[in-house]
């Protein structure tokens, strides 16, 4: 990848200096980092890190202590943010009562995805089983199927997905990665991960996430430069031992 006179990927957003406090508790502290386009991006870390946090910070759905989020060198106020990024909480349920077919059908309509582009998301996530079912009647796996087709219907050139591989038995993450390969096109993804082993197959770079510190950013390679480790470390080593 092209990199700037700073020895940095050219962003296609940057978080500067992200702080969030509760009270007296700081969820965030000086978070900063540049996210390239067309990458999927890991962010790492256990629960409680504060990834979901550092999310809805980006997104603007909590207002930050401190700190600006910018695209192409450009501030992004709240509203902008509308435009440019796509979050899919986790463990979220709406339209509880529709039928899935319906839900689908609609966010086709208002994105104006297409009918190939519907057709080929039902296709690849398996969906016609339940298309005719409530979304409350799902299980986890498949409410998260749905979820991840509503989301890649989306414009938003930026998609921040919280755990999406929560719910999914291995043939099924692996068949949602390889379809997140696949949509990458036009789009730059975070993936909020706490399963190492899971980041490691998709990321292309990973930001490791603790007590609400960066504690690394950059590709297996260079946080294994970092660390000091072989060339053999996985992302679980190389986390450890940041930690």
């Amino acid at each position: 990848m092209d990199r700037d006179g700073t020895g940095q990927p050219p962003g296609e957003f940057d978080v500067t200096c992200i702080n969030k406090k509760f009270g007296a508790y700081r969820a965030l502290c000086d978070v900063s980092f540049s996210v390239v386009s067309g990458e999927i991006l890991g962010l790492i870390g256990p629960n409680g890190a504060g990834k979901t946090t550092l999310l809805e910070c980006i997104t603007g759905l909590l207002p930050v202590t401190a700190g600006t989020v910018s695209r192409k060198g450009r501030p992004l106020s709240i509203d902008a943010r509308k435009a440019v990024f796509w979050y899919l909480p986790d463990a979220i349920l709406p339209f509880s009562r529709q039928r899935v077919a319906t839900t689908l059908v609609f966010f086709d309509k208002i994105t104006g995805a297409g009918r190939d582009r519907h057709d080929y998301l039902v296709h690849r996530l398996d969906l016609t089983p339940v298309l005719n079912k409530s979304f409350s009647a799902l299980s986890k796996g498949y409410r998260r199927r749905v979820l991840l087709a509503l989301a890649l219907m989306g414009r938003p050139p930026v998609l921040l997905l919280d755990e999406p591989f929560d719910g999914l038995d291995l043939r099924q993450t692996l068949g949602v990665m390889d379809l997140l390969r696949d949509c990458r096109a036009g789009k730059t993804m975070i993936l909020s991960i706490h399963q190492l082993t899971e980041a490691e197959k998709i990321c292309d770079r990973f930001l490791l996430l603790g007590q609400g510190r960066l504690l690394g950013i950059g590709t297996l390679a260079d946080l294994r430069r970092q660390t000091g480790l072989s060339g053999r470390a996985g992302l679980e080593e190389v986390f450890l031992a940041l930690t």
